[in-house]
Formats: structure tokens, sequence, C-alpha cells
């Protein structure tokens, strides 16, 4: 079996352990989500991430199975790694390796957590339009991120593997990137709206399948007269999966624009997205303050798909992942200061949820 394989099955094995963690005792007690349960689970997630980033600057050249100087020029080359060998220094050069391999982990963990923000807006939107009651948001989310695991699976190895054959590609990512970016943008002030009964996902539901068309508990399924139905919770999952999906065209080739390496790709998806559900938690209520992160995000994409296009003049100057990280931080960081300094004046404001509502009637 190879150093990959065993790395990746480990990291596997120990998310399905945080999953289980998650739904068998955090959410034992309650089926409501707490401020302060979702802020444990999202430091306690966040913890795991910066975690991994130390286990990789220590022990990340084990990955890829590096014991010589020829190896790790191998690796280096495969997969596009900033870093210079030190003639004669295999400890010194692999330092320096696990070093840029902890950078790249922790700029695409942090590019693809921002970007997450915005699919959390989509994500109120879809239970707002729907009516989903708030003690069936966790249940909603745990399998939709679950989902949204084994489709990132595919698309990060599938990725990698057209980027390594076809390197012509980065471009076509990087111009779909700035596209979408300045299309973000544009698009800023314009109100998101779901309709939920001519959601494509929806129509095609009701045209191909049996559709029960009332909540029944928090049940995807329900038999009524031997006759299997879905019902509408099942239906809002696969819309978020669908979602998803759509966030993924961006957040993948973005990380890519960070690291070739699509294990690495891979581990900074997956932390971001099993923290997903407790930053929804956390910023359901109050993501509508933060005015000027589309702005920010916007940049965000921009900065990303001009990095791409542009990687070969970048790295002939020097441009390391340390440069990447420090301008995605202040874009992050600015957009967030300036909503905070300059808040939006009180008026019609967009759907927020409120977790603690009563959901009785569903």
């Amino acid at each position: 079996m190879s150093n990959e394989l065993i790395f990746l099955l480990s990291f596997l094995i120990f998310i399905c352990f945080i999953l289980a963690l998650d739904l068998g005792l955090l959410h034992k007690k309650s089926d409501k989500i707490s401020l302060k349960q979702a802020g444990l689970m999202s430091f306690f997630v966040v913890s795991l991430a910066i975690g991994f980033y130390f286990i990789l600057t220590s022990y990340g050249h084990l990955l890829h199975g590096i014991d010589s100087i020829e190896k790790l020029q191998k690796v280096i080359n495969a997969h596009h790694h900033p870093v210079k060998i030190i003639p004669g220094d295999l400890e010194s050069s692999i330092a320096l390796y696990n070093h840029n391999l902890g950078l790249e982990y922790l700029t695409g963990y942090l590019v693809e957590y921002a970007l997450s923000v915005d699919n959390i807006f989509v994500i109120v939107l879809v239970f707002t339009a729907f009516g989903v009651a708030p003690r069936n948001y966790h249940r909603v989310l745990f399998w939709g991120i679950l989902g949204a695991i084994l489709m990132r699976f595919v698309f990060i190895f599938v990725g990698a593997a057209l980027i390594a054959k076809f390197s012509w590609i980065m471009y076509v990512f990087g111009g779909f990137l700035v596209f979408t970016g300045i299309k973000m943008f544009w698009n800023r002030n314009e109100e998101e709206e779901i309709d939920s009964k001519n959601h494509p996902v929806v129509k095609f539901a009701n045209k191909y399948f049996n559709v029960h068309h009332s909540f029944v508990g928090n049940k995807f399924f329900i038999t009524i007269d031997g006759i299997k139905k879905i019902t509408p919770l099942f239906l809002v999952l696969i819309i978020i999966e669908f979602t998803d999906l759509i966030f993924a065209v961006d957040s993948i080739p973005a990380i890519f624009s960070v690291t070739k390496d699509a294990y690495v790709v891979f581990f900074s998806n997956i932390f971001a997205i099993i923290g997903l559900r407790s930053m929804f938690f956390l910023l359901a209520g109050i993501i509508d303050k933060f005015r000027f992160l589309k702005i920010g995000l916007a940049a965000l994409l921009t900065f990303i798909g001009l990095k791409m296009l542009f990687h070969i003049y970048l790295e002939e100057w020097g441009f390391t992942t340390t440069d990447s990280l420090i301008i995605i931080i202040s874009i992050l960081g600015l957009s967030i200061f300036t909503s905070l300094l300059f808040p939006e004046k009180k008026k019609d404001r967009k759907p927020t949820i409120k977790l603690n509502e009563d959901d009785d009637n569903y």
C-alpha cells in the first residue's frame, strides 16, 4: 500500500470519527443547536484544522514517501512547489518542503472557509423559502456535508488528473474565476431569492418521483398506502447538495491556484466543509451585517484567477505561498473590518434565520 493511500485512509477515518462525534455526542441531547454549542464546535473544528497544519509541517514528507533528495525533487517538480532544495542536505530540504506544504494547506483552507460564507447565505435562503423547522437544520446539514465530501473527493482528484495531463486547463480555471469575481462584484447588490415552487430540483422531483407535499418531522422519506414518497426535507437536502456542487466549481479551482497537490487540496477542502455546519449556526442570524463581504470575496476570486493566469511569471518573480496567504488574509480582513466600521443603515434587511424560534408546527 502506497504512502499516499495510507495517509488518505487515515485522514478519512479521522474525519468519520469527527462526524460520528458530531452526530452521536454533540447532537444527542437536543434537536436545536445553540450558539454556545455552535461556538464550541467551531472552535474544536478550527483547532483540528490548525493542528493538521502542524502535522504537515512536521511530517508532510511522509505523504509522498520522500526519503531522498531525488524523490523530493521529483515531488516538487510534479506539484510545482516553490521550494528550492539544498544540495546534499536532505533534512533541511525536507524542512523547507514541509513548511511550504503546511502553508499551502493553510492558505487553501482559508480560501475554502471564506468562500463557504457565501454558501451559508444561500443555505439561509433555502431554509427560509421552504419553511424548514430550525430543529431539522442539523440533520439536513449533516447529511449534506457527507454528500459534499464525496463530491469533493471526485472533483479534486479528477481535476488534479486533468491539470497534470493538460496544463492549459489552469488558464481556463483562471479565466473562469476572474469572470466569476467580476460578476460577483457587479451583482453584489442584487437581492437573491429562492422560488420553492419553481426550483429546478423541485420540478424534476415532481415530474419523476412521488413527492409528499408537507413536512413529516425530520423524515426524508415516508410510506403512504404502500407508496414510498420523498418529503420536502429531502428536497431541501438535494438543493443544498446542488448548491454545494455549484460552489465547488469556484472553490476547487481556487485552491488549485495555491497548490497542485491533490491531497493537500482535499485536506483543506474537507476541514473547511466539516466546519461549515457549525459556522452556519454561528453566522446565520448575522451574516447580512457583513455588507462588504461580497466585495471581498469578489476581489479574492479575481486575485486567485489572475494568479492562475500569470502563475508562470509569478514563479519567475519569486512569488511565494506566504505572499498569497498575506494577500488573501488582507482582502478578507479588510472586507470584514470595513463592514463592522461602516454598518448598513436600517432598512428592509435580507432574510435571516432565528435559531431559537418555536417550530412546533413542523
